[in-house]
């Protein structure tokens, strides 16, 4: 099974050869196995996530079943992994039951909070190699990933460096300007704010938010020392906006599999265009 060297090893090769890994959220089977068959017909690295409400309402072991299964039967380098969870209890259930990768979110509280509940969810991790994930500063927004609305999103230098060596964390994730859900107007990232960060720190860095941000920036954060990129809001729209469209079209009634094979053709060339645009397509 694919533990956290594979997604070290992974990370470390996008790092050297100047593309990011895209991580997709997905929410039900159908938007989960159109992310797969998309990577695999692109030829890319990914990681599929599930975030915490998920993983809570599709039940624990259901969710990592489903995500050992798929990484024994991908035909490209996979890893699942738990998003967005602000439970240490939580992320420490994902590792015991065999997710290779987590993330523990507790970018809310204060600094050195944020870095006592890092610091138990790494420990509980080492025994398994499991790679754990964190933020310093905010992620702009609303949605099923959190909110936040205040001025004081970006994230300082010094904390990052702070937040790292007292950690122990394998990749962090940083706010500088991205925001959950679909963007007003065009997203303005401190890219400068970027590379401060990386060249300051000696870990994978994560973009959350991607959904809407345009190609050009895209580019330019991996050029600036992204290595994975958060991609949710926009799977889970097309997946609801296909089923939505079909039922309204075929009327009341319809088998699930009549409706589920369209929209998940549909998740797949928007994944497909992600991993394009992440530059990932054909790095497997």
């Amino acid at each position: 099974m694919n533990n956290g060297d594979f997604l070290r090893d992974m990370l470390a090769k996008a790092n050297k050869e100047g593309y990011a890994v895209p991580s997709f959220n997905y929410s039900c089977a159908w938007d989960f196995l159109a992310i797969i068959e998309a990577a695999e017909e692109e030829k890319a690295p990914i990681m599929v996530a599930s975030h915490s409400l998920v993983f809570n309402m599709m039940t624990p072991e259901i969710n990592a079943a489903m995500g050992a299964a798929a990484m024994k039967r991908a035909g490209i380098p996979l890893i699942h992994h738990l998003d967005h969870s602000n439970e240490v209890s939580i992320c420490n259930a994902a590792i015991d039951l065999g997710y290779p990768s987590v993330m523990i979110d507790a970018s809310t509280l204060s600094l050195e909070d944020n870095i006592k509940a890092v610091k138990a969810v790494v420990e509980h991790a080492k025994a398994k190699n499991v790679c754990v994930e964190a933020e310093i500063g905010k992620i702009k927004g609303n949605g099923y990933e959190g909110g936040f609305e205040g001025k004081d999103f970006l994230a300082q230098v010094d904390d990052a460096v702070k937040f790292v060596n007292e950690t122990g964390l394998d990749n962090l994730a940083v706010g500088i300007g991205t925001a959950h859900g679909f963007y007003e107007g065009k997203p303005e990232i401190h890219f400068d704010r970027l590379e401060e960060i990386n060249e300051a720190v000696d870990v994978p860095l994560v973009l959350h938010g991607g959904s809407g941000i345009p190609e050009a920036d895209i580019r330019m954060a991996i050029k600036g020392g992204i290595n994975k990129i958060n991609v949710g809001t926009i799977i889970h729209c097309t997946l609801m906006n296909s089923f939505r469209k079909d039922l309204m079209e075929l009327g009341d009634n319809q088998f699930t599999l009549d409706i589920a094979r369209p929209a998940m053709d549909e998740v797949k060339e928007v994944v497909k265009g992600w991993i394009r645009k992440c530059m990932a397509n054909g790095k497997a």
